[in-house]
């Protein structure tokens, strides 16, 4: 168990803060992720599925990080496919890419080519329920957790520091989320984006999991962070642009004010 002295070093603190930001940087795609799919809910339900997110995230994270151990055992190959080693990890992230394509995918044609849905009261699909939508995020929740536990393990020495900062950043992320919830909500554009650039990570998990070494050597994620955010810049740029010249904004499919108010 690590001592409070030990704790309160220069060198912890800084390790502390630094993973901190790291986990808040890696879990900025799962913040995206969780916003998109939550706004399917009633307003109602939307508090008690980030809740739910916040606490099986940080549940999650500290199982993992209790079980270093088998973290590390599970970057040992399994099996070889066309020279490639495989391990639990390289499933998990093959497994967790795929399931983020498709339900990106499957979410852009329903924003844009799908038909119209009855819409409850508080604004959410009446097709979505909270079990469903929670169970989306565990899975894919699941998946980011791992890939992040596996950075805290190179960042911090100790078990303690990184159990702190996955706290602090899970309750950083639910104090935000709400609001990029809304943000994107409002703002079809940004959707797009968020749903593009979910597509990229899919893409990278993927590569990730058939072929690690490329995605480190070729630092393919910082390609894909700078891109999403270069576009979100542009995209700002247009916004305020268009505040001096209004124009009607595209509508995505999705809950209608005057649909919600004709059925109260």
């Amino acid at each position: 168990m690590l001592a409070l002295q030990e704790l309160l070093t220069v060198d912890s603190l800084i390790s502390l803060l630094t993973l901190t930001l790291m986990e808040v940087v890696l879990g900025i795609d799962n913040v995206i992720f969780v916003s998109i799919v939550m706004n399917r809910l009633p307003e109602e339900k939307r508090l008690k599925a980030r809740r739910l997110w916040m606490f099986t995230g940080i549940a999650v994270r500290i199982a993992l990080l209790l079980c270093i151990g088998y973290i590390i055992r599970a970057t040992q190959p399994l099996f070889t496919i066309f020279g490639n080693a495989i391990s639990l990890r390289d499933l998990i992230m093959l497994a967790g890419g795929l399931f983020l394509l498709i339900k990106t995918t499957l979410e852009i044609h329903h924003k844009l080519e799908g038909e119209e849905e009855e819409t409850h009261a508080g604004g959410g699909k009446a097709g979505a329920t909270l079990a469903n939508v929670v169970g989306q995020i565990i899975l894919i929740d699941m998946v980011f957790s791992f890939d992040s536990i596996i950075t805290a393990v190179g960042l911090a020495k100790h078990v303690e520091i990184m159990i702190i900062a996955v706290i602090i950043a899970m309750f950083i992320m639910f104090s935000f989320a709400p609001r990029i919830s809304a943000f994107i909500h409002k703002h079809p554009t940004l959707k797009m984006l968020a749903l593009s650039f979910l597509i990229m990570v899919g893409g990278i998990l993927i590569i990730e999991g058939w072929n690690p070494e490329a995605v480190h050597d070729l630092h393919l994620k910082n390609y894909v962070y700078f891109a999403m955010a270069f576009s979100f810049a542009v995209e700002l740029l247009n916004m305020r642009v268009r505040k001096q010249k209004p124009a009607k904004p595209v509508e995505l499919r999705g809950p209608k004010e005057t649909d919600i108010e004709g059925k109260k």
